[in-house]
């Protein structure tokens, strides 16, 4: 009995870390592809190009205000197949399009796929699992979240070397945790908040506002690394563009590894924890800034994959804990939005500011990214003054 037991909850958890692994690919997939589609769409302005990254953020995040309301008319599997089959069936049907408003429309009903999975791929953890046990797979999560970065980052790279609307069939991956939901994943239904008042709402806001603003923050930073890196790269260096994804996708492997080993390192250094992000990002990006070379390039990655392999599992795990088994339908929806808002507007506030500062283009982007992680890491400061693993204590802020 205990043996089936346990093998039902490894099913189960592959299960949930297989969404995990796709989310990610939202935006980040395509971004190795968007020097090709920018060849393509030469006669439209950059700015739209850069959206078919972070386009789909906007609509994830209009879709999990309506999270809630979804968990009360679905169950958890009839959720979780809907919106995966509208990921595959949105994300691999852009191969088709073939002017930029097709493919931003696409991109759009991306967004809501992920919208309706994403909250799922971290609050069933907290919903199935306890508290001691969420440090660890909070870590897998985020790591299978940066696998699913490695693989779609390579293959549309790979892909994108045929034909720019080739990079969109990375997509079809997505079937692999159609297969899994089907087989494994329990239809029971989300325990809603009894009140969905504006009221109650910013409540749960203000209780979780160091982790929601934090995650706003840390996205903000992040995405402009794949907004920028594989055009700038090419503009600054002689490096091929399989050379730049190769790059891109060892980022993606630091941040994996750094997930895996997550749950030791929260218990070992949770105190220092909450510096990784923002001090990461902002040496990683002053080696792209100022480093001049492939060699400061490469180290750039490294410390911005560390940053986010730390960041995102930090700021889930700290607050699905306090949040109990409720996360799904109270912080989750609420840290989804966060993430994606800093996905949308990471190049609507980045790339005004590069525009005007006195420095070279290519350095701009980064040069921003040093002084919002100067941000954030204030942020930091003055939220999380006492925060170490939440089962230690009730009296932590998240």
């Amino acid at each position: 009995m205990k043996k089936e037991k346990s093998n039902s909850l490894r099913r189960l958890t592959a299960t949930i870390l297989s969404i995990s692994l796709l989310t990610v690919m939202a935006g980040a997939a395509m971004a190795p592809a968007l020097g090709v589609v920018r060849d393509h769409f030469s006669h439209v302005p950059e700015l739209a190009v850069k959206l078919i990254v972070s386009m789909p953020a906007l609509f994830i995040i209009i879709t999990n205000l309506f999270f809630t309301r979804l968990c009360c008319l679905m169950r958890t599997r009839t959720l979780a197949l809907v919106g995966l089959l509208l990921y595959v069936g949105t994300g691999a049907g852009a191969f088709f399009a073939t002017g930029i408003g097709t493919v931003l429309t696409f991109r759009a009903l991306l967004g809501v796929s992920v919208g309706m999975i994403m909250p799922l791929s971290t609050g069933l953890l907290s919903y199935y699992f306890p508290p001691e046990e969420q440090a660890h797979l909070m870590g897998l999560s985020a790591a299978m979240n940066q696998m699913g970065g490695v693989v779609a980052t390579l293959l549309a790279g790979l892909l994108a070397g045929i034909g720019w609307n080739y990079a969109f069939l990375v997509y079809l991956i997505g079937l692999v945790a159609v297969v899994l939901v089907l087989l494994y994943l329990p239809n029971e239904r989300l325990e809603a908040p009894a009140s969905k008042s504006l009221g109650e709402r910013a409540k749960v806001l203000m209780r979780f506002h160091p982790s929601v603003v934090g995650m706003w923050l840390l996205m903000t930073i992040f995405f402009i690394f794949p907004t920028n890196f594989a055009i700038t790269a090419r503009l600054t260096t002689s490096l091929s563009s399989q050379a730049v994804t190769a790059i891109m996708v060892g980022l993606d492997v630091v941040a994996f590894a750094v997930g895996l080993t997550f749950g030791s390192m929260m218990k070992c250094m949770a105190q220092m924890l909450k510096y990784v992000a923002p001090i990461g990002f902002a040496l990683g990006y002053a080696c792209y800034a100022w480093g001049g070379t492939v060699a400061w390039l490469i180290v750039g990655s490294v410390l911005i994959g560390v940053a986010n392999g730390v960041g995102v599992p930090y700021l889930n795990t700290i607050a699905s804990i306090k949040a109990g088994r409720n996360a799904a339908t109270t912080v989750m929806p609420l840290l989804s939005a966060a993430l994606y808002l800093g996905q949308f507007t990471s190049p609507l506030i980045v790339s005004p500011l590069a525009q005007v500062l006195p420095v070279d283009s290519a350095a701009a982007p980064y040069v921003v990214g040093v002084a919002i992680s100067a941000v954030m890491l204030v942020q930091v400061h003055l939220t999380r003054h006492h925060q170490s693993l939440p089962p230690n204590s009730t009296g932590h802020s998240a």
